[in-house]
């Protein structure tokens, strides 16, 4: 199937839920509320028209201006040979987007990894602990509002970082000729 006949059928089958559609984009996509992820995504991956068998990536989105959290899904259809994304969006104060490791099982670690750079719940996952911080880690190091400690257990976090996110990075010495 295209993109568009793609999109077409989601539409179809789920109206309002889709909240903006993108099948012309060079990354063409739906775009949900969080709320109506599990529903949509269990078509994708079952319908026998759609197959969307490969979780390609799970990424988290940071929209500070919007005060919105987001997920994008990249599947393919290693049967079909058609591919789409979808991004379900949930609030930046409480993000919350259900799981889908039961449908994709890649996405057991990716989720793991969306919460532990930006704090997205994912109701359902088996095991949601820290994949790449350590447990004790304070906060989310990929939110756009995160700013970076100056140390760690008493280790020194790297004296060239602005620890001020208002601040700007000292200039680079120019190149000795």
């Amino acid at each position: 199937m295209t993109s568009q006949e793609i999109v077409q059928l989601l539409q179809t089958q789920f109206g309002p839920a889709i909240t903006a559609a993108f099948p012309a984009d060079k990354h063409p996509r739906i775009h949900i509320n969080a709320t109506d992820l599990r529903a949509v995504a269990t078509f994708l991956r079952h319908d026998p028209r759609l197959q969307f068998d490969w979780l390609a990536c799970l990424s988290g989105v940071d929209y500070v201006a919007t005060k919105q959290m987001a997920v994008v899904y990249d599947l393919f259809s290693l049967e079909l040979k058609h591919t789409v994304a979808l991004k379900a969006y949930c609030p930046r104060e409480q993000p919350s987007i259900p799981s889908v490791h039961d449908l994709w099982s890649a996405a057991n670690w990716h989720e793991r990894e969306a919460f532990d750079m930006f704090g997205i719940l994912f109701p359902g996952h088996p095991n949601l602990t820290r994949i790449l911080c350590v447990e004790d880690w304070v906060g989310f190091p990929l939110r756009k509002d995160y700013v970076f400690p100056k140390e760690y257990h008493g280790i020194p976090g790297n004296p060239t970082m602005a620890w001020d996110p208002a601040s700007k990075p000292a200039a680079k010495p120019a190149p000795k000729a």
